[in-house]
């Protein structure tokens, strides 16, 4: 967790693995969190890489992955319910993820709200 959107930034603090915590802002490949459930409180910049996600489901066996962040844009793929992605940024209530290869935008309905973060 750094003070600013750049590795030559002041270390603030550490989030543990498995930490689950807020996406306030985004800035290039940085996002700005807050709410950690555990370990740093406060507010700070984390390199996007270093985050995770897991999609949810509802019930269903699957959810789709769109090539915007439209629910009216090309759907790209579909990932399975409770299933890791990895995160690539986020706009708005979308995430930006890849699965298998294969990068698209989750809505945020689609996000698990227990993963290692949530978009917002």
């Amino acid at each position: 967790m750094r003070s600013g959107a750049s590795r030559n930034n002041t270390i603030l603090g550490q989030i543990p693995i498995n930490e689950t915590v807020k996406v306030i802002g985004a800035a290039g490949d940085w996002v700005q969190i807050t709410n950690a459930s555990d370990g740093f409180k406060g507010t700070g910049w984390v390199f996007v890489p270093k985050l995770g996600l897991t999609t949810q489901g509802y019930g269903t066996n699957s959810v789709n992955l769109y090539a915007s962040t439209s629910q009216k844009s090309r759907k790209v793929g579909r990932i399975p319910a409770n299933t890791a992605v990895k995160l690539l940024g986020c706009q708005r209530d979308w995430a930006q993820v890849e699965y298998q290869g294969v990068k698209g935008w989750l809505r945020r309905e689609d996000q698990c709200g227990a993963a290692l973060t949530s978009c917002s």
